[in-house]
């Protein structure tokens, strides 16, 4: 004699794919997040550039530079926890 089992318990547990489970709360960022990262990476790029052309105070310093890529990579780093 033969085991039997219903019919949609056999189906769901054939299928073999993973169903991941419905969150209960999808975290959201803030709206003003976005323009904190296009904000970040314009200004860092625009020290930078500006520092190129001789426009800020103090000439061309390599201080400049690096408040540019500092600002650049916060806005990479603000950019990665954006959801």
């Amino acid at each position: 004699m033969g085991r039997t089992t219903s019919a949609p318990a056999r189906a769901s547990a054939s299928s073999g794919r993973y169903t991941p489970p419905i969150p209960r709360s999808r975290k959201v960022s803030p709206k003003w997040m976005g323009l904190l990262i296009l904000a970040l990476l314009v200004v860092g790029a625009l020290v930078i550039v500006l520092n190129y052309f001789n426009v800020l105070p103090a000439g061309p310093s390599d201080w400049y530079l690096l408040v540019g890529i500092v600002l650049i990579a916060g806005g990479f780093a603000t950019a990665t926890r954006y959801r």
